[in-house]
């Protein structure tokens, strides 16, 4: 494990993050195809969310979409049968530095809406 694994770069923001709220489920998702490579199919899964504000997600992942990746995430809603299917774009990805399944490390994924 390289010494700098939790060495991450933060930015002292509290305005944007003053509105979190943690949410921890299961959330559903899809993964869209790049346009550039529209013969693959989408891939879909499930991620657990970490935190959720108006502008975004956290996610914990199995693997690291790509940064810019578009993403179906069904956002759960206050009926509990209900999931609403929200369009997010990756900014950001980090892999968690242990927890190897299955060949796969974990990663956190932000995520921000699109309107």
């Amino acid at each position: 494990m390289a010494q700098g694994a939790w060495e991450w770069s933060t930015i002292d923001c509290q305005k944007s993050h003053s509105e979190r709220v943690a949410l921890l489920r299961p959330i559903p998702y899809e993964m869209t195809s790049p346009v550039e490579r529209s013969s693959v199919a989408p891939s879909d899964g499930r991620a657990l969310s970490l935190n959720i504000s108006s502008g975004g997600m956290l996610l914990l992942m199995d693997q690291a979409p790509e940064v810019e990746q578009v993403l179906k995430v069904y956002v759960p809603t206050p009926i509990s049968v209900a999931e609403t299917p929200t369009l997010a774009e990756v900014r950001w990805t980090r892999q968690l530095p242990f927890g190897k399944t299955n060949g796969n490390c974990p990663h956190f994924v932000g995520l921000k809406f699109i309107f």
